[in-house]
């Protein structure tokens, strides 16, 4: 496989949802990127193309993280490594808070050396909450806030995507481009969302990792292992489970909003010892038409 790095640069406010309107988190996951992919390969005539190339494991993508000017942040890994300086407390803390750590730091972190003098994400971006008004007839106006995030100057997203061959990354290319003028995460319909989308490098040390696949496994996706894989997959693993779920984003699904099944899956940041494929799984639930959930693995070898 090859990989590659894409910056999305966004230009307005996001709104990632956490289950509350006037609530939003700066990221979002690969799940999520899969089913706003879809939908853009639908209008471009080209699902069955994406569903096939993803479904095989021909096309791979991580969830979206964070960068900062030409740092790329990783989530820290679900590993209890032992510092070698012992006592610092001031470090614990700070450490224990962090979501994320630079991809450079990633050696120091795993053998203990890693110092931190501030959280990397502390001039990251800031949360804002926006009045909106809600019009449902011509006398009464109902106002609602809704939480957004907003990006500092050099500062947004990317994603590191595995390809098998060109025509796996022109497709991928093409369906980003599409979606950068449409956008991604709530309230679209407002402006929110649409970003630039820039093809970065991929530092040296970042392709090494994505390339080891000798010791231990950190998951760069949300995933879930096929039913003949978990025996192996959850030995001597450390992860977190994360409950997916949402509303059908579908207008022929069926004749009112409804809910996709739960699915349960491990976070980024999961850690194993041996790399397993995940799947694409069907959520629907009474509907017209299959409703698909991305649980494909990328991972990060230490």
């Amino acid at each position: 496989m090859e990989y590659s790095i894409y910056k999305l640069e966004f230009q307005t406010g996001v709104h990632f949802g956490t289950g509350m309107l006037n609530e939003s988190t700066y990221a979002f996951q690969a799940d999520q990127l899969f089913s706003s992919l879809y939908i853009e390969a639908l209008k471009l005539e080209c699902a069955t193309e994406f569903y096939e190339a993803v479904d095989t494991g021909r096309l791979l993508f991580s969830d979206a993280f964070p960068y900062l000017r030409q740092e790329y942040l990783i989530p820290k890994p679900m590993i209890y490594v032992k510092p070698l300086e012992q006592g610092i407390s001031e470090q614990k803390k700070l450490f224990k808070k962090v979501k994320y750590i630079p991809i450079e730091m990633l050696d120091d972190f795993l053998n203990g050396t890693v110092q931190l003098h501030q959280d990397p994400m502390k001039d990251y971006g800031t949360f804002v909450q926006q009045t909106m008004a809600n019009v449902r007839s011509e006398d009464e106006t109902l106002p609602f806030r809704v939480g957004s995030f907003f990006y500092q100057d050099g500062c947004g997203l990317y994603l590191v995507v595995a390809y098998e061959g060109m025509d796996e990354k022109v497709l991928l290319e093409n369906l980003l481009e599409s979606l950068s003028y449409t956008g991604i995460g709530g309230k679209k319909s407002v402006g929110m969302g649409k970003f630039i989308l820039k093809v970065a490098k991929m530092p040296e040390i970042f392709e090494a990792h994505l390339k080891n696949k000798t010791s231990r496994q950190i998951l760069l996706s949300v995933a879930l292992p096929k039913e003949n894989e978990l025996g192996s997959v959850l030995d001597k693993a450390s992860y977190q489970l994360l409950k997916r779920s949402g509303y059908v984003a579908s207008v022929n699904y069926a004749d009112e909003w409804k809910k996709k099944k739960d699915l349960y899956v491990f976070s980024a940041g999961s850690c194993f010892e041996h790399r397993f494929e995940g799947d694409i799984y069907d959520v629907s639930d009474s509907g017209k038409h299959p409703v698909y959930r991305y649980a494909k693995a990328l991972f990060l070898g230490v």
